[in-house]
């Protein structure tokens, strides 16, 4: 059995994928037709129904739950995770209806986040999120809001943080971050869903027991990081709630639905009794 399966070149997700897109355990039969590509890209193609499986931003997810299901293994969700809006100089966030920002994506979490935290920001590009501190460097955008292994440079770069969105939501919600998870199709039966689920614990596990020692795979599209910020980035968004979300962490993503949908942020009609399979 062939399933397509899309991810991002990130190391959180190239470190969960390598072992079974790479024949490195067993799949049980399956085969991975696998693409890389940038989250928003995948989030687009979710809304489309392009792929078996992929992962995508809850943000999305809020759109597309009617054709794909929430699997338990495989999300980024955590705390002190969260996006981050910065800029090259401190600014007052209670003018920030006035700011032009530079966001990674409409559909990604990062931008429910800072809709939720500030629904008067409506001045709002979408940039490919590894251009977004350049952007703003170059005085095209009063701030931005970096997600990924820009959180780990943006000071190096000389920028201010304005807000950690991450920080907001833990202490409003008192819940983790929902950042991405991996969907789905709602049309495959349920033990298939299930097969699946435990192949990506699986193949997080092989990588764990690898660990610190970096594949070739995972440094191939690592966009030339330093591998010492390779394993920042692993370390922060690959956590327990990746191997399992548990119920801290599906409590998490319910209250996420809750507030999308209290904020009129939701696509409109029924959805399904419960997001995941």
């Amino acid at each position: 059995m062939k399933l397509t399966l899309g991810f991002s070149p990130c190391p959180n997700d190239t470190f969960i994928f390598d072992a079974m897109v790479n024949g490195l355990i067993d799949t049980k039969g399956i085969t991975f037709d696998y693409v890389l590509e940038d989250v928003e890209t995948l989030n687009r193609w979710a809304d489309e129904g392009k792929l078996d499986i992929t992962k995508l931003s809850y943000n999305a997810f809020l759109h597309t739950v009617d054709k794909y299901a929430l699997l338990h293994s495989g999300s980024a969700l955590g705390k002190g995770v969260g996006p981050l809006l910065i800029a090259k100089e401190q600014l007052n966030l209670d003018n920030i209806a006035n700011y032009k920002i530079a966001i990674p994506g409409i559909n990604t979490t990062a931008n429910l986040l800072l809709s939720l935290a500030f629904p008067k920001a409506k001045q709002k590009t979408e940039v490919l999120f590894s251009e977004i501190e350049a952007d703003v460097l170059l005085g095209k955008f009063d701030a931005g809001l970096i997600i990924h292994e820009s959180r780990f440079t943006y000071q190096k770069r000389g920028l201010k943080k304005l807000i950690d969105l991450g920080d907001w939501w833990e202490h409003t919600m008192n819940a983790a971050i929902p950042l991405g998870g991996i969907v789905i199709r709602r049309s495959f039966n349920r033990e298939l869903a299930i097969t699946v689920d435990n192949i990506i614990k699986e193949s997080l596990a092989y990588s764990w027991k690898n660990y610190p020692q970096l594949s070739g795979f995972v440094k191939q599209h690592s966009q030339e990081m330093e591998e010492e910020v390779m394993r920042k980035h692993i370390e922060l968004y690959v956590n327990d709630y990746t191997t399992d979300l548990g119920e801290d962490g599906r409590n998490a993503i319910n209250t996420l639905f809750d507030k999308a949908r209290s904020g009129g942020l939701l696509k409109p009609g029924p959805l399904p009794v419960s997001v995941f399979y």
